[in-house]
């Protein structure tokens, strides 16, 4: 039978179908139905099948949340687990025929119906089912203001609209499917929607575990959230409570003996409430971390948006532990209220396969009181612009090794004031005193920047940038906007020596992860915060990751991570650091520090963790730092990166390591000990092809050539990288020229 006959025949065993009062209305009836439902159909399948949104929670490695997120607080659970005392408290007070009846109160819209043609209000449907239906479209369906108001409009069409999906459920789901939908569906104030959201707000626990008066009290807010709100009106809420015990007694589903009891005890309810904070302000110290899962998931194809409403489960790979340490160890180098110094530590988890981010700290709170000096902004993951200095040494070395290098040759230390040809007017000096030569590896350990700089004459600059980029300072190739150059693009075509001496933006966590790489024989993976993501159902999400990638040879990363490996040993930039923490574990370290002390950073590797830390003036007018207890800014600046930064490392790593094995580093590979013999490279720009290739496969170099379109003579060499001094057996690449010159495009045509 449609809606439209029941309704007709109920009217007439009634004796409300007058003449010519109902006729024109219910005539429509068909109508106005088929409208409704098709609309219902093509646009909320979700109110036929349940579907609903649900809180997403992101744990730490062990499962235990961390965060949650959510556009309405709803964990939708199944029918066992919700408690009978629930299921029979709100059948009582809102539709005790449930059971019994269809999921269609036909009197009752036939009510609203004659309500309506002769100019009363709109009356109300009101089996559960109807409900539900009603309490989807307002609280799920709707994503509008505009779209709630027209879900809870007093009309016909929505009323018959309800009807007839009601009718659908009620012959197409079971009744206790339809009662759990209920419950998972509808608001209990105080932004808890759906029961067990409730169950935890108001009393701390989980809808299976709710007592008789809980759930009494729970059922009787449905009519009015706010007005029997528990906090605000705690007589009304005791009031409406006892309303539904007795409605319970009478129903036989408590004894007059079970409802005197519960009618006699107290509400139970906390005014601070359970509810669950949105987000990661909820997070605690896990704040800024959790800012970068939603970071790193938005890039893997999983919207924060997505999130808020699909009821996932984030299994992160943040472990608690470390955390704890590691934010001990940043706050005690540095007071979270510190005004103008920001410290945060990343610590990253080595692995062919993977890396995984153990830890993201910074002595700011993660939150919205800026009184405190609390921040949103993710400090350890967002590249800083003031830069992390000398720490970049590590890709000049580096490139240095690809190229044939070693890390006992002897490289020249000029004196300061040494201008180089590499970038016309940029001279450089060093803050000391050094002697004119020394070890590559000496050279990592005590850091004067003339002898890097001097480097990059040898290296070339572009194979610096690119050696950063691939062992993982990846943000240096992001192109900040459509068609405009990266970082990187702007060093490479600006030539700019004062690249290996960390002028770029850089984030503690990628800094970490570059240690990471050196630390599993050369191999970048993205770091990586997240171990699994399953959906509602419990479904594996597959979550798009960048593939790991070997960044340099095994032999090269093993034989750096020895080069850096005085940086903790006396005459190392972090040894007193080290001594003070009574760090004994052969570590790959480097320290840095910007020209004016306004920042400082510190990156080690262990074969088990890499991590670094930086401390830098995080406000809007940066000013040197000066250290001290605790570090502030200053006039001109003492902080070094094996100041505070170090410090802060040693004191977090020695806390996380305890008294986990001492691992021994890689062995270092003899061709990247030794090397090739420095000497220098014949300049043979101008030459004829032929006599430059001579002249510099003479020299002890391999030549590659490629050709430029130029006005030279065809033939000449036009162009050679890298110029100055090599080493011997290491490529130079030479430009000919082809003799021609293409004329410029013409006009479009």
């Amino acid at each position: 039978m449609t809606l439209g006959a029941r309704l007709l025949a109920i009217g007439v065993i009634g004796g409300v179908l007058l003449a010519g009062l109902l006729y024109p209305v219910v005539g429509g009836v068909g109508q106005l139905a088929a409208q409704a439902v098709g609309g219902v159909e093509a646009t909320q399948p979700g109110v036929l099948t349940g579907d609903m949104p649900s809180v997403t929670t992101i744990t730490d490695d062990a499962g235990a949340p961390i965060a949650y997120l959510y556009d309405q607080n709803r964990q939708v659970v199944a029918s066992n687990q919700i408690s009978l005392a629930m299921k029979a408290a709100i059948v009582a007070i809102e539709d005790r025929r449930f059971f019994v009846e269809s999921g269609l109160d036909a009197r009752g819209v036939l009510r609203a119906l004659v309500n309506n043609s002769s100019g009363g209000s709109t009356q109300g449907a009101s089996t559960l089912t109807e409900q539900y239906v009603k309490n989807y479209d307002e609280y799920v369906a709707a994503q509008t203001p505009a779209e709630q108001l027209r879900a809870t409009a007093p009309n016909l069409g929505r009323k018959f609209r309800e009807a007839e999906v009601a009718e659908q459920l009620d012959h197409s789901v079971s009744k206790d499917e339809i009662l759990t939908r209920y419950l998972n569906v509808v608001s209990f104030g105080n932004q808890a929607f759906g029961v067990q959201a409730a169950a935890r707000t108001y009393f701390g626990t989980t809808a299976d575990r709710l007592t008789v008066p809980q759930a009494a009290m729970l059922a009787g807010m449905v009519q009015s959230p706010a007005v029997f709100d528990p906090v605000r009106h705690p007589a009304a809420a005791v009031g409406r409570r006892n309303v539904v015990i007795d409605q319970m007694a009478q129903q036989g589903d408590i004894t007059p003996q079970q409802a005197a009891a519960a009618s006699a005890s107290p509400l139970g309810v906390d005014p601070a409430l359970h509810g669950l904070t949105e987000g990661c302000i909820g997070a605690g110290d896990a704040g800024f971390f959790c800012s970068y899962v939603l970071d790193y998931l938005d890039r893997a194809g999983l919207p924060t948006d997505e999130l808020r409403r699909g009821g996932y489960t984030v299994r992160t790979t943040l472990n608690r532990a470390a955390m704890d340490q590691a934010k001990a160890a940043v706050d005690a180098e540095v007071p979270p209220t510190q005004p103008h110094v920001a410290n945060v530590l990343s610590i990253v988890t080595p692995g062919a396969t993977g890396h995984a981010v153990t830890a993201m700290v910074a002595n700011r709170g993660y939150g919205l009181d800026s009184s405190q000096l609390q921040t949103t902004y993710d400090l350890p993951g967002t590249p800083e612009n003031l830069g992390a200095g000398s720490v970049y040494k590590i890709f000049t070395s580096s490139a240095y090794l690809a190229q044939g290098g070693g890390i006992d040759n002897v490289i020249p230390v000029p004196a300061n004031g040494y201008a180089s040809p590499l970038t016309p007017g940029f001279v450089v000096s060093n803050d000391g005193d050094y002697p004119p030569q020394m070890t590559l590896q000496d050279a990592l350990a005590q850091s004067p920047n003339t002898a890097f700089v001097k480097l990059e004459e040898t290296t070339g600059i572009a194979p610096v940038v690119d050696m950063a980029v691939r062992l993982g300072m990846r943000s240096l190739a992001e192109s900040p906007g459509p068609g405009q150059p990266s970082i990187a693009d702007t060093v490479r075509a600006q030539n700019q020596a004062s690249f290996t001496l960390g002028v770029a933006p850089t984030s503690s966590l990628e800094l970490a992860n570059v240690g990471a790489t050196l630390a599993s024989h050369g191999v970048w993976c993205p770091p990586n915060p997240v171990t699994s993501v399953t959906d509602a159902s419990g479904a594996p999400v597959t979550v798009n990751n960048a593939a790991c990638e070997q960044a340099v040879p095994g032999p090269l990363a093993d034989t750096e991570m020895t080069g850096l490996s005085k940086d903790d040993q006396p005459g190392g930039t972090s040894a007193n650091a080290a001594a003070a923490a009574g760090w004994n574990r052969p570590t790959a370290a480097k320290t840095g520090t910007t020209q004016t002390s306004e920042s400082g950073a510190f990156v080690a590797a262990t074969p088990a963790v890499s991590a670094a830390a930086i401390t830098f003036d995080d406000s809007s007018s940066p000013r040197p730092i000066c250290t001290g207890t605790p570090p502030t800014s200053c006039s001109t600046g003492n902080l070094f990166g094996g100041t505070t930064p170090a410090q802060t490392y040693y004191r977090a790593m020695t806390a996380i390591l305890g008294s986990s094995p001492v691992q021994p580093l890689p062995a270092p590979d003899p061709r990247f000990v030794t090397g090739g013999r420095l000497t220098d490279i014949p300049a043979v720009i101008g030459d004829p092809a032929g006599q430059a290739t001579q002249a510099l496969q003479q020299a002890g170099f391999v030549v590659a050539t490629n050709s430029v379109d130029s006005r030279a003579p065809a033939g000449t060499v036009v162009g050679e990288n890298p110029l100055g001094g090599g080493v011997e057996g290491q490529t130079v690449t030479v430009t000919t020229s082809s003799g021609r010159l293409l004329p410029p495009p013409g006009p479009p045509s």
